[in-house]
């Protein structure tokens, strides 16, 4: 459960006196963040980063959402026979706006008299020469902030839409409304109370607004020749300028490209940052990138450079007094209204990204003060794809929106109507069993296949589990594939169970970080990516590529002295490590593998596999990292006082982990629930990714259908794990270093049994005679 800021979360029954920690501190004037439940006086024990959920009977229900109504040209005075005041009807009954935006005009519809519409996506955009004389949206000649009151009413075109009802204008097969941007006028205001969904669009409008946003594209692919027209590109420049700005600084600037010779010079430099890029990629993200398209430069009529001023509004814009970094946001938005309004005109817009920012400022001749924030590639499309280009290509996938939303406080999970959960009951629900259809259609390819039944031996067994998985037969190659390393330091050293130094742990991290350990030499082997997550490593790390932090607290307690955690800390652990699994995932990663590092977790392993087994602890305790016969007797001794101490239930998964486990053992229980969930398969390593996985497949039974055994390892603990979860593994070479190394050696056997499934010939297909 989740507690107040100030509370102290442990419950009375497992008391933790500070006096019982004896993990070190770093140097008092670290500037790290630390662990997220720092705070109180001890770290790792403080306040509660998130409060407890808010109830069903408790939730605030969430205020109404209101859209501003669609500026147009001004209309005839009101009645009375006044000229309605710039922004009057707004102040009557407009929606609340934000500082920097001009006061919205009042409306009225277009006449039947209006220029043609913008050329379509898939017909030839119209010359120059054809095009209306001005844009569509252009400005009146007297500024927005206070457009000329009408001296005289204008008579209506014959066809004009009814007074009060905006006429959407048609485009080809489409009905959409009018773009933004005409001064308007609006009907006096009511004397009544409005209703929220007064201001709201029409059917008709709202669908235009929406289906804009869905279908807008990064595209890099099927660009045409055409030239855009002067007044369609100066109406998506209106959109872009038109974009709010904190203390309506509008900090933008747009670099038009079309010279040739200049779009080469910038091609050129993106084309030496795409190289260096591919050299840096793992093997399988190295196969993938190779095909992708990442720039259409020379491919589009024209290029357009969005550029911030981090000066511009001068030294008290306003909103930037404590947020400095919002110029480049707002610079942001503009890209995005520029993007939405191009694909409103059937124009792609592809994003570049490949180049060296000052290298690139220089070419195009920026002052110094000005940042570039976007190249984009400007032009007509054959179509735009359905999907994303990077997601149809498998590179990455779209997350799901219930991923992103929390209610009231980070962690509360629930779209608005739903009841709020948490992150690891949302995932245990999602956790199910294997798909029988899929592993019946396995199952009888592999009897066609053109070999012996059952000679692949284990290999056919994980190509049917694949395929159970995947809900399909074959099942994808389980690549590209990605090792993550959870790091965190054990209170329990303090008993000393390892001839180690603590601080190992942060060094090792250090030596993953830049490419040195055991674990990078068989991912680059393999075309395997590493990532490190840092749930509970005592130092700080600066931040560096390939370390994600997510720092729950400075290390665990002495567990033989009290729970090695709380209930809250094991939780936020678990939670960090679904997070990690989901994210790896939606990057398009398809098969994961763990990994671990922290001196003395072999300890807290072997009290976990101890809890959940029933077996005695000398049954499951291992010399770790190497020790003597006298350290290990003591080792064997310390495990037992842990769990005479804590009186762990292993019917409670979660207070297991709290009194005996270690956060990276959390860490990695929650990685492998989150790739269940997402019913993507894990590979195990050795005995401390067997311990969490005890603790996981308490939490979801299921979860074991997830899991391969990478390997056995020399610890006697990880044999009683694998018997107990009946699990086979496909390696056995006396390993005992962890890292995740037994998993990445396990990988290619793992992609070898789907490849098989997937290409090998059938006897009728081959034409090959099978046995009488």
């Amino acid at each position: 459960m989740r507690g107040e800021p100030g509370q102290d979360l442990r419950p009375p029954a497992e008391p933790s006196p500070p006096e019982h920690r004896t993990v070190a501190r770093p140097p008092s004037g670290s500037q790290s963040p630390g662990g997220l439940l720092d705070g109180l006086p001890e770290a790792g024990r403080g306040t509660g980063a998130f409060p407890l959920p808010v109830s069903p009977g408790d939730r605030v229900p969430l205020a109404p959402v209101t859209i501003p109504p669609v500026p147009a040209e001004p209309e005839p005075p009101a009645p009375q026979g006044r000229a309605t005041a710039p922004g009057e009807a707004s102040r009557a009954a407009g929606p609340v706006r934000d500082a920097d935006e001009h006061p919205p005009q009042p409306a009225v519809q277009r006449g039947a008299a209006e220029p043609a519409a913008p050329p379509p996506a898939h017909t030839e955009p119209a010359t120059p020469s054809e095009a209306p004389s001005g844009p569509g949206n252009a400005p009146s000649t007297a500024p927005p902030s206070a457009p000329e009151p009408a001296a005289a009413s204008p008579q209506p075109e014959p066809d004009a839409a009814p007074h009060g009802e905006p006429e959407p204008v048609e485009y080809a097969d489409e009905v959409v409304a009018e773009p933004a941007g005409m001064a308007a006028a609006s009907d006096p205001p009511s004397q009544s109370a409005s209703v929220p969904a007064d201001h709201a669009y029409s059917d008709v409008e709202r669908e235009a607004v929406y289906r804009v946003i869905r279908e807008r594209r990064d595209v890099r692919v099927g660009f045409r020749p055409d030239p855009i027209p002067d007044d369609v590109l100066v109406r998506i420049l209106e959109a872009a300028h038109h974009a709010p700005s904190v203390g309506f600084s509008q900090p933008w600037d747009f670099v038009v490209i079309q010279d040739r010779d200049t779009r080469a010079r910038v091609h050129d430099i993106v084309q030496r940052q795409r190289e260096a890029y591919a050299r840096a990629l793992p093997g399988a993200r190295a196969r993938a990138f190779s095909g992708l398209k990442v720039e259409a430069i020379l491919d589009t009529p024209l290029n357009i450079v969005v550029t911030v001023d981090h000066t511009r509004g001068g030294r008290h814009t306003l909103g930037r007094h404590a947020q400095p970094q919002t110029a480049a946001y707002s610079a942001a938005l503009a890209v995005e209204n520029l993007w939405l309004a191009a694909r409103a005109e059937g124009l792609g817009v592809g994003w570049v990204s490949f180049f060296s920012e000052r290298e690139l400022a220089r070419e195009l001749g920026l002052p110094p003060h000005l940042e570039i924030v976007a190249y984009l590639c400007v032009g007509y499309v054959e179509e735009f794809p359905p999907e994303p280009e990077l997601s149809l290509g498998g590179w990455a996938q779209r997350r799901p929106l219930a991923w992103a939303v929390h209610r009231e406080q980070y962690g509360q999970r629930g779209l608005p109507g739903e009841e709020s959960t948490s992150l690891l009951d949302e995932t245990i629900a999602k956790i199910g069993p294997l798909n029988q259809r899929a592993m019946e259609e396995a199952r009888e390819r592999q009897s066609r296949m053109t070999k012996p039944p059952g000679s692949l031996g284990v290999l056919e067994e994980v190509s049917i589990q694949l395929a159970g998985l995947a809900g399909e037969c074959p099942a994808p190659i389980p690549e590209p594939a990605s090792v993550a390393v959870f790091a965190a330091d054990h209170g329990v050293h303090a008993q000393g169970v390892t001839p180690w130094p603590q601080e190992v742990t942060a060094q090792m991290v250090r030596n993953f970080l830049n490419g040195g350990a055991v674990v990078n030499a068989f991912a680059t082997q393999l075309g395997a990516e590493v990532t490190v997550v840092d749930v509970g490593v005592i130092e700080d790390l600066s931040p560096v590529p390939g370390l994600l932090p997510r720092k729950v607290a400075r290390g665990t307690a002495d567990m033989t002295q009290g729970p090695a955690m709380s209930r809250m800390e094991a939780e936020y652990a678990i939670e960090a490590g679904i997070e990690v699994a989901r994210d790896l995932v939606a990057a398009g990663n398809r098969c994961l593998l763990t990994g671990d590092m922290g001196i003395a977790n072999t300890t807290t392993s072997a009290a976990l596999i101890s809890a959940f087994t029933g077996r005695d602890a000398a049954e499951v305790t291992g010399r770790g990292t190497g020790i003597d016969d006298a350290m290990y007797a003591h080792k064997v001794s310390v495990v037992r006082t842990a769990l005479q101490v804590n009186q762990v239930d292993p019917a409670d998964p979660i207070g297991v982990l709290a009194a005996v486990g270690g956060l990276e053992h959390a860490a990695l229980a929650g990685f492998i629930l989150g790739a269940a969930s997402l019913r993507v398969p894990v590979i195990l390593d050795g005995v401390i990714a067997g311990a969490a996985a005890l603790a996981a497949v308490a939490l979801a039974p299921d979860a074991r259908l997830a899991c391969i055994a990478g390997h056995r390892s020399s610890e006697p603990g990880h044999a009683v794990v694998l018997e107990h979860l009946g699990l086979r593994p496909l390696v056995d070479l006396d390993l005992r270093l962890g890292e995740g190394s037994g998993a990445l050696l396990a990988l290619p056997l793992v992609q070898s049994a789907a490849r098989a499934l997937k290409d090998v010939a059938t006897f009728d297909s081959a034409h090959v005679s099978q046995r009488d």
